[in-house]
């Protein structure tokens, strides 16, 4: 780092890119220093709105600008090649979800950062929205008890990513990912999904079967509306409450059972960090920033980008055979607080460990 700010610059500036130069240009720890799209109008639009050099390519901005920390966010289906490229440059990378459509591409990209140490994020930042963070204090706490049950609903209208499984791979990675942030690793699951729209299997349903003994499900589908109210909710029951989240930033809710009044949490009326999408990325560099500072590991590896893709590929399989599959936790996030030293549970297992 050449100053006391890390120097970042940006791949892939046509879609969610600009949500990640505005992060880091709004920031007074880190400076923008480049944006590199592949589109010359692109990338000349947001050099010119963001104030920093433009590039085409990603070796001469490397060689040109030289910065501490890479933040990728190019067009799902197309993101190996430019991350295997950083990561072979020796470049500490920031990435967006999914980390890749193929678990052997993630392995790959994995082992590569290992081998050389690289400092390697992934941006689920539904983590860090206010109601999800409310939500899982609370189960951290012991608040809810015991979880019995989470549910993840999570709609909205097709994505232009042309895969079968987009869906699956690019939006309910979330639910993954939030799943087992909240409730400790799956265990196994069951999925049916549906093509009836023709557009890939835009529709699905996955149970599934936690480590501590809860189970849940996951509703997904490209066939609703993101104009319809609820269109994301994250509901996790145990034994003495519940909590709610609802369209992720919106509102949080928890009950204890039995009494009919509730705890909410909503944005007040000038607080518009916590009411958008587009700024938990903010929240999230809070503490990626300083991780990096400090030589750790980021607060959500890429790891976690290859276990959401592993739990996506189990539900295939899961569909594909019409049986249970058996999740490898090997590579899983760490059981929450409160649900640790449980045995595994036990059942019937019909699908081969992936």
């Amino acid at each position: 780092m050449t100053d006391t700010r890390i120097r970042v610059a940006v791949v892939g500036v046509g879609g969610w890119g600009p949500v990640h130069a505005r992060a880091f240009s709004n920031r007074s720890d880190a400076e923008l220093c480049a944006v590199v799209d592949c589109d010359p109008g692109t990338a000349d639009a947001r050099g010119r709105e963001f104030r920093v050099p433009c590039y085409l390519d990603i070796d001469e901005m490397l060689r040109t600008e030289r910065p501490d920390l890479v933040s990728l966010a190019v067009t799902n289906t197309r993101q190996v090649e430019p991350t295997l490229a950083l990561i072979r440059a020796g470049v500490p990378l920031l990435v967006e979800k999914p980390l890749a459509f193929a678990l052997a591409d993630a392995d790959m990209l994995l082992a590569e950062a290992a081998e050389r140490r690289l400092f390697f994020a992934i941006n689920f930042n539904y983590r860090y929205a206010r109601p999800v963070r409310l939500a899982y204090e609370a189960i951290q706490q012991g608040r809810i008890g015991e979880p019995i049950f989470a549910a993840w609903r999570f709609e909205g209208s097709k994505s232009p990513t042309d895969h079968p499984h987009a869906n699956l791979i690019e939006t309910q990675c979330h639910g993954f990912d939030m799943l087992e942030h909240c409730c400790g690793p799956i265990e196994s699951l069951m999925a049916e999904m549906t093509d009836v729209t023709q557009g890939g299997f835009t529709t699905l349903v996955v149970s599934l079967k936690f480590a501590s003994g809860a189970v849940g499900c996951i509703i997904g589908s490209y066939d609703s509306s993101y104009e319809y109210a609820n269109t994301q909710v994250l509901e996790v029951n145990g034994t003495t409450g519940r909590v709610i989240v609802e369209d992720t930033v919106r509102r949080f809710t928890f009950q204890e059972k039995g009494s009919e009044m509730r705890q909410v949490w909503e944005t007040g009326y000038f607080n518009d960090s916590d009411r958008t999408i587009r700024k938990l990325i903010d929240v999230h560099l809070d503490e990626l920033l300083a991780a990096f500072r400090a030589g750790r590991e980021p607060p959500v590896h890429a790891r976690a980008g290859r276990r959401a893709l592993a739990l996506a590929e189990a539900a295939i399989a899961s569909c594909r055979t019409g049986r249970r599959v058996l999740v490898d936790r090997a590579d899983g996030p760490i059981m929450p607080v409160g649900l640790q030293g449980r045995p595994p549970s036990h059942g019937t297992i019909v699908e081969a460990r992936l």
